[in-house]
């Protein structure tokens, strides 16, 4: 079945012909109709109500990952910790947009936080001064509910996050995707085309596996027109707290993410270390940057976020 939204950033197969709604590949489409109809279909109103409610937010940022396992939701959380503790006067925002496995209230240690709403929207659950968070998981009636959605449910979830969160004014606001690229990412992609996406950030490891799925990933957001900002290679190899020893858990037999952004001719924004006490961290909700500060990890995070930052602030993104 197709689930191709209204509008999104590509066609269905017969859109530009007599054809539109008619072929086989539109069976099942919840737009078949609207398509086989010949009516011209009109810009989705949503995106400028969320254009108006993103207008006070400076940078907009799609984390992506092809293959689900490579951490993106704990790069996310490290990224936010890492922009928030750069420069305490700058305001960080995470959206949860992984309708189906939300992992960042864990992660960030705000597990069974309620959300309020009031007359300007709801207002996004605070990590730190710096640094909010919005999430289904905290409209669970308990963290272990199914969310067991179709794909037109989970795009109105998406859009009513985008359009009726009151974020306030922010620097960043970081979306954690789910892997993949289906209906969660056409949605973000189409909503926030009048928003003014600042582009994505890829999350990959270093085994082929992993990186055949980014590539088509990176394919993804070249068709859709969706900036790359950079790849950050997780989990690239092993530092041993004891005797700082480096070993590589998943070797890169073709050359890992470094190899692939130099084909592609993306930005390699830099290689996250191995490091198991990070892992203990997310599951208790700690900030590992204040924890280790010391840490390899940390240590490349502080570059990766000077990297995404100065992409960020150059006039072409």
């Amino acid at each position: 079945m197709s689930n191709i939204p209204e509008n999104a950033p590509h066609h269905c197969p017969g859109t530009q012909s007599e054809d539109a709604g008619k072929v086989s590949a539109c069976a099942g489409c919840p737009n078949q109709n609207i398509c086989a109809s010949g009516i011209p279909a009109g810009p989705d109103p949503a995106i400028e109500i969320i254009r108006n409610r993103l207008s006070n937010v400076k940078h907009k940022i799609l984390i992506l990952s092809g293959k689900g396992g490579v951490g993106k939701s704990t790069v996310t959380s490290l990224l936010g910790h890492g922009l928030a503790a750069k420069n305490p006067d700058i305001n960080i925002g995470i959206l949860d947009a992984d309708i189906c496995g939300p992992s960042q209230p864990r992660v960030l240690g705000v597990r069974g936080e309620q959300v309020h709403n009031s007359g300007s929207g709801w207002s996004p659950v605070y990590v730190k001064d710096n640094l909010s968070l919005m999430s289904i998981g905290f409209l669970l009636g308990s963290p272990d509910d199914a969310v067991i959605w179709r794909g037109p449910k989970k795009n109105g979830m998406i859009k009513q996050f985008l359009s009726e969160v009151d974020w306030g004014d922010l620097d960043y606001l970081l979306i954690d995707t789910p892997p993949g690229t289906s209906d969660e990412h056409l949605s973000l992609v189409q909503y926030l085309c009048g928003a003014g996406v600042s582009g994505a950030v890829v999350v990959t490891t270093p085994q082929e596996v992993a990186l055949l799925d980014v590539r088509k990933e990176i394919h993804f957001c070249r068709k859709v027109a969706l900036p790359v900002i950079g790849v950050v290679e997780n989990m690239s190899l092993f530092v041993c707290p004891n005797c700082h020893s480096r070993s590589e858990i998943f070797p890169a037999t073709t050359g890992g993410a470094g190899q692939m952004c130099t084909e592609l001719g993306v930005r390699m924004l830099g290689a996250l270390p191995l490091d198991p006490l990070l892992a203990r961290c997310c599951d208790a909700g700690d900030d590992f940057t204040t924890q280790l500060p010391h840490s390899p990890a940390v240590q490349q995070l502080r570059l990766i976020v000077d990297s995404i930052i100065a992409v960020c602030e150059e006039p072409s993104i």
